[in-house]
């Protein structure tokens, strides 16, 4: 990356859609991680055009993890904004919606691991901003 290119001022904004989905027993947030990255994130992604955020992310879910999610059964979180995960210099913008436990997930697609993350969990190496910065403080204030 050049120098003349990390001082581009143009916005840098990935917009996705996002969902938190809890385990049915232990209450852990799940968190996944596509391949060829090292960061655990909230399952979803980038809308299609013409897409609503929540109508994205329940396509995103049933592609990456073939859970059938409920819309009528999504609460909106909020839309957040942090630094990427894996896009070094943008910004993502993710609006999250909480869903409630499912009984089965199957990682598919490009998600090549999940893992379930305590909603205390403190900023670790692998877990994306948006994740440990917005969506976990959000959980507690909301007590979601």
């Amino acid at each position: 990356m050049s120098p003349h290119h990390a001082l581009d001022h143009d916005a840098k904004v990935v917009t996705v859609s996002a969902v938190v989905l809890r385990h049915p027993d232990t209450g852990d947030i799940l968190a996944v991680r596509k391949r060829g990255t090292t960061t655990f994130m909230q399952p979803g992604g980038k809308p299609e055009p013409g897409e609503s955020a929540r109508d994205a992310a329940v396509r995103e879910l049933r592609e990456e993890l073939q859970v059938e999610l409920d819309p009528d059964r999504m609460t909106l979180l909020g839309t957040f904004e942090a630094p990427a995960a894996n896009e070094s210099g943008w910004t993502v913008r993710g609006t999250v919606f909480v869903h409630p436990p499912v009984s089965e997930i199957r990682p598919a697609a490009e998600i090549e691991e999940i893992r379930w993350v305590p909603d205390a969990a403190e900023p670790a190496g692998d877990l994306a901003p948006l994740m440990v910065s917005r969506i976990l403080p959000a959980l507690r204030e909301a007590g979601l």
